[in-house]
């Protein structure tokens, strides 16, 4: 979801900072935090909260920042909606994989108006383990009662890229949003629906 659907840099990095702030710890630059975001070889709760793991109340408080605050940061990257619509009038199913949690997921996809789109959405807070182990991935295809090698992942960065591998399906890596800018990516939307 988060840089391969929705630009949601600016509330992803304000809404760590808003947590970062209830501990009691001065800001990260928002360049720094959406560089790392991504990066599956960081323990994220120590490196944005200097804490060991994260703890419901610092779900809480990142969820009460991203609910208050996504109708005035969050936007779908140009072309999207136009391809997941075009999917969906083909018959093929749409699922979405994300380690962001369900609440803010769910709020996220109804205010962009891109939720109905979806046959199946798995989040971070509903498998014992997040991208990038293949988890949710296996989830999905459960749900969707799908086979690996019918089915397409796209991702935007290295937890992404792992989690495809993990689960056997094939994998198309974007080149926007929070990429780990893999020169072999796509590098628009146009381009994306032409390999699909």
């Amino acid at each position: 979801m988060d840089g391969t659907l929705i630009d949601s840099s600016i509330t992803i990095a304000n809404a760590i900072n808003f947590v970062r702030g209830k501990l009691h710890l001065e800001p990260m630059r928002s360049e720094d935090i959406l560089k790392d975001v991504n990066n599956h070889t960081l323990n994220p709760a120590k490196h944005f909260y200097n804490i060991e793991e994260f703890e419901p109340i610092h779900e809480e408080w990142f969820n009460s920042y991203y609910s208050a605050n996504h109708h005035k940061e969050l936007i779908v990257y140009d072309g999207i909606k136009d391809m997941l619509e075009d999917i969906k009038a083909h018959n093929k199913k749409l699922a979405l994989a994300t380690n962001a949690y369900k609440i803010s997921t769910i709020e996220s996809l109804k205010f962009l108006n891109i939720f109905h789109l979806f046959d199946a959405i798995v989040c971070h807070d509903e498998v014992e383990a997040s991208k990038p182990s293949p988890d949710m991935l296996f989830k999905i295809l459960d749900k969707l009662n799908i086979s690996n090698e019918n089915a397409i992942f796209i991702g935007d960065g290295s937890r992404d890229l792992l989690a495809s591998r993990s689960a056997n399906i094939d994998y198309l890596m974007v080149n926007w949003g929070f990429s780990d800018d893999d020169k072999s990516a796509i590098l628009s939307v146009e381009e994306l629906r032409d390999r699909l």
